[in-house]
């Protein structure tokens, strides 16, 4: 892995290493510890999977916690997989080398997308209200989810982050698969990756003992709403 990737080598290619997310959140504090200066930074969970462990992080290190609203644009039959992504603020990445293997039409895409801005849209209203997006100009920003498989998704909200101006972006994630912590480690100045693991199969969910997905009614209620 590349110097800029920071990980437990004693995870390595372990399952269920994790209680759940919040004591995943724990591990990642102590990770990111000695590298960040609680004053100046700021962490964004990708909601939901990712707030819970930006919430633990946060009360372990004492640094701001914010949301960062991206969401996979999904295939027109199956809702689990996708072929790229939709940030806050418009900001769009598509899968290339997806698109290139699937039978979609320009419209179909086109479509995806826009289905996937409305929800975003929608998700940015419900989980901030009126709450403007916090400035990011000068700080360091700690982009924070459950996992990455094939990162996409991380990947889009580091170019959103990136045009909101952030000083520095930092990836924090308790599991990843290693081609998607390599490809984050090329677009971040830093990933903290607690569990790398390797092979054709990868599933997030297999590093947590105690795996659920996260209600939208949960989610208001760890933001506070």
């Amino acid at each position: 892995m590349a110097s800029n990737i920071v990980t437990m080598p004693e995870l390595e290619n372990r399952s269920f290493v994790f209680r759940d997310r919040d004591h995943a959140g724990a591990v990642l504090a102590d990770m990111i510890r000695a590298d960040i200066d609680p004053y100046n930074s700021l962490l964004l969970a990708i909601p939901a999977g990712g707030a819970p462990v930006a919430l633990a992080m946060s009360r372990e290190l004492n640094i701001a916690f914010d949301i960062a609203v991206v969401s996979k644009i999904t295939l027109p039959w199956n809702t689990e997989a996708g072929y790229g992504a939709v940030a806050f603020d418009g900001t769009t990445r598509l899968n290339e080398a997806m698109l290139a293997r699937l039978n979609l039409t320009e419209a179909q895409v086109q479509e995806g997308i826009e289905k996937t801005k409305e929800k975003v849209n929608r998700r940015t209203r419900e989980l901030r209200g009126q709450q403007p997006m916090p400035r990011l100009s000068d700080k360091t920003a700690v982009l924070t989810d459950d996992g990455l498989a094939s990162g996409f998704t991380m990947f889009c909200a580091i170019d959103a982050v990136k045009n909101a101006g952030a000083k520095n972006i930092f990836v924090a994630v308790p599991t990843a698969h290693q081609q998607a912590a390599g490809a984050a480690g090329q677009k971040a100045m830093r990933v903290y990756c607690a569990n790398i693991r390797s092979g054709f199969s990868f599933a997030v969910a297999e590093a947590y003992e105690n795996w659920y997905d996260i209600t939208e009614q949960e989610l208001a209620g760890l933001l506070g709403k």
